[in-house]
């Protein structure tokens, strides 16, 4: 029929985007990544890092491997080893690539500085310890535009908002999921979170005024874990399963939370997805859990709404996957995503690309994007003020900026309570030792931890360089 003659292929710059791994020696090998069962990602990435949860005995630990550290990984590199049980997820900060918060079993959250260079023995002393939760923290996630405010929820159904520039709790979200949280994640600027959770309603929460806004029972009417993100214009995004136990996807408008924009079966694997979502180009990538495939599907304005794409095969099932932000990618090779892929011993980096003939700047792919500069401090968002990222352009590549380290300066608790009853003689408390020679011993101490650190990282310089020597000859 002649109606079926009109039907032009949708216009969309993105119908072709192709996923390729790279090559073998471009891949991190010999890594034990964890065998933990939990449907965290175990796996985070920068323009300078990857940072990869591993099998540890006794307590948990994290790899952190520089970009460039391809190939195979020595047996001894060193490992991030606070925690005194599994880590359970782990997030590097959007607003400074030296710093990642880790989530465990043994109920906290820690704060790690990581140098730029590789360290000679294991990091075992985090930054901050925050300590709030009552049982195992499975989720943290950095506030996208505000410094140094982190997200944490935990296995008592609690999500908790700290400030790591004082380590200390900024609120508490406590009455709110009446079951397990299963994820969590902000809207663009940082004013909203939603929410999903075992009992499975959908939840938007505005965190600062302690508020559920919007919530959706049974978004997908399967049992089974659901999953939720923000996409553009404060849309909803929810991966689950039907009745039938058939993985769908659905896309929500917070205003009318009762019916779907769209709502689609995709097969009946049981593998939890989890969504991937690029605001520039508005491209959802789902990764299921011990799937082998990575499908794609963009969003529009148009009906359908979900345009899917296409879909990356591989062989291979993936343990856990990373995602690289828009800054870390090479936009001279016209990447928009960058997947990090775990296997059981290895993790395997996978690039997106847009197909274009031209070698110059493609700006309708590389819309301006949010930098590493937070557009608010803890203090002014928590007191109501909202921002939207700061935004850097593409054009000449984005080149990481160098270590910054995070000061964490904690509050004196002695400062803003009254002394208790009456006051204690002068012998128990010695107020001879002033402030001046308090702040003496510190610098002393923080001058100590600047010669070991040089010391250390000559000791690291000196054995690569003994290694080109010996070259691989004990």
């Amino acid at each position: 029929p002649p109606a079926m003659s009109r039907r032009v292929v949708r216009q969309s710059k993105f119908r072709h985007v192709f996923g390729q791994p790279v090559k073998a020696d471009q891949m991190y090998e010999d890594i034990r990544v964890s065998k933990v069962t939990c449907d965290s990602s175990f796996c985070a990435v920068n323009p300078k890092f990857v940072a990869i949860i591993v099998e540890s005995g006794g307590g948990g630990a994290f790899m952190v491997l520089p970009l460039a550290k391809t190939g195979r990984v020595d047996k001894n590199h060193p490992l991030v080893t606070g925690h005194t049980a599994p880590v359970l997820d782990i997030d590097w900060c959007p607003h400074n690539d030296n710093v990642i918060a880790s989530a465990s079993e043994d109920t906290t959250v820690m704060v790690w500085q990581i140098p730029d260079y590789v360290p000679v023995r294991n990091i075992t002393e985090p930054v901050v310890t925050l300590e709030g939760h009552s049982k195992r923290v499975s989720i943290i996630s950095w506030h996208p535009t505000a410094r140094n405010v982190l997200l944490s929820a935990g296995c008592d159904n609690l999500v908790i908002l700290w400030n790591v520039g004082t380590g200390e709790m900024l609120l508490a979200l406590d009455d709110m999921h009446t079951d397990l949280i299963y994820n969590v994640g902000w809207n663009r600027n940082g004013s909203l979170l939603v929410t999903t959770c075992k009992d499975k309603k959908v939840r938007v929460i505005d965190p600062r005024k302690q508020q559920i806004i919007a919530e959706k029972t049974k978004p997908h009417d399967g049992t089974r874990p659901i999953r939720a993100i923000f996409v553009a214009d404060g849309k909803i995004f929810t991966t689950g399963f039907s009745k039938m136990s058939e993985r769908q996807l659905g896309l929500w408008d917070l205003n009318n939370f009762e019916e779907p924009i769209a709502l689609q079966e995709m097969d009946t694997s049981n593998g939890v997805l989890l969504p991937f979502y690029d605001a520039d180009s508005s491209i959802v990538y789902l990764c299921g859990k011990g799937d082998s495939s990575i499908r794609y599907f963009e969003i529009t304005d148009e009906a359908p709404y979900v345009h899917y794409l296409n879909t990356y095969s591989s062989k291979e099932p993936q343990r856990g996957m990373g995602f690289m932000p828009k800054r870390g990618l090479d936009v001279s090779k016209c990447e928009i995503a960058r997947f990090f892929k775990l296997h059981e011993r290895k993790c395997e980096p996978i690039v997106m690309t847009v197909p274009r003939k031209s070698d110059l700047f493609q700006d309708d792919l590389y819309p301006d994007t949010p930098g590493p500069e937070p557009a608010l401090e803890a203090d002014e968002w928590l007191s109501g003020k909202d921002a939207e990222p700061i935004l850097i352009s593409l054009r000449d590549g984005y080149v990481p900026v160098k270590n910054r380290e995070l000061k964490v300066v904690k509050k004196n608790i002695l400062d803003s309570k009254p002394p208790p009853g009456p006051r204690r003689s002068q012998s128990t408390c010695n107020s001879d030792f002033s402030q001046p020679a308090l702040e003496e011993v510190l610098e002393e101490i923080r001058a100590l931890k600047e010669t070991v650190q040089a010391q250390e990282k000559r000791i690291s310089d000196l054995e690569n360089k003994l290694c080109q020597f010996t070259n691989g000859t004990d």
